[in-house]
């Protein structure tokens, strides 16, 4: 299957994309959907002068919230291990 030819909006502007197949056609699509919902509460809540301003502001946001979300993976991921380890030591110093 070749890739799919899609057009995507944002802010107003129409952007052509190539995308793999539809999985990633519905991902953008709704990424998209996101992004023109935040812009929308950014222009209703906030005195901004430039869609520049607003999409950096929404840039920020996504971001921060995929920086906030790899920071609480990794300490779970810390907190997992030193559980498997703590459950391992107590097998093991039962087990001789």
């Amino acid at each position: 299957m070749g890739k799919l030819k899609i057009n995507i909006v944002i802010a107003g502007r129409t952007y052509p994309l190539s995308v793999n197949n539809t999985k990633e056609e519905e991902g953008m699509r709704k990424a998209a959907t996101a992004i023109n919902k935040l812009i929308s509460m950014y222009e209703e809540n906030y005195a901004v002068s430039d869609k520049q301003d607003v999409l950096a502001m929404c840039a920020l946001q996504f971001a921060s919230k995929a920086e906030i979300t790899s920071l609480e993976k990794d300490s779970t991921d810390r907190e997992v291990v030193d559980k498997i380890k703590e459950l391992t030591n107590l097998v093991d110093s039962h087990l001789k």
